[in-house]
C-alpha cells in the first residue's frame, strides 16, 4: 500500500537528520566565534560568557542527538 503513513506520520527523517546537525554546528560556531571575538575584547560579562559557552556545549549535542534519534532511533522504530 504505497503512500501509507508510517507510525509518526510523513516525516522525511533525512531532512530532520541534516536540519538537526544544521543548527547544531550554527549553534556550537555562533558560540565559538563570539566568545573569541568578544572574549578576546576583555570586556566581556559573565553572562554573555556563560550563554556562549552554553551555546558551544549544547551545539555539539543536539547535533549528536538528532543523528541519533531522526537518523536511526526513529525509522528502526517504524
Amino acid at each position: 500500500m504505497a503512500g501509507m503513513a508510517g507510525r509518526y506520520g510523513e516525516m522525511d527523517y533525512g531532512s530532520l537528520t541534516k536540519g538537526g546537525v544544521a543548527v547544531g554546528a550554527v549553534l556550537f560556531a555562533v558560540g565559538a566565534v563570539a566568545e573569541l571575538t568578544v572574549g578576546a575584547g576583555g570586556g566581556i560579562s559573565p553572562t554573555l560568557d556563560a550563554a556562549f559557552l552554553t551555546m558551544e556545549f549544547f551545539g555539539p549535542l543536539i547535533a549528536l542527538l538528532s543523528v541519533l534519534v531522526f537518523g536511526i532511533a526513529m525509522p528502526l522504530t517504524e
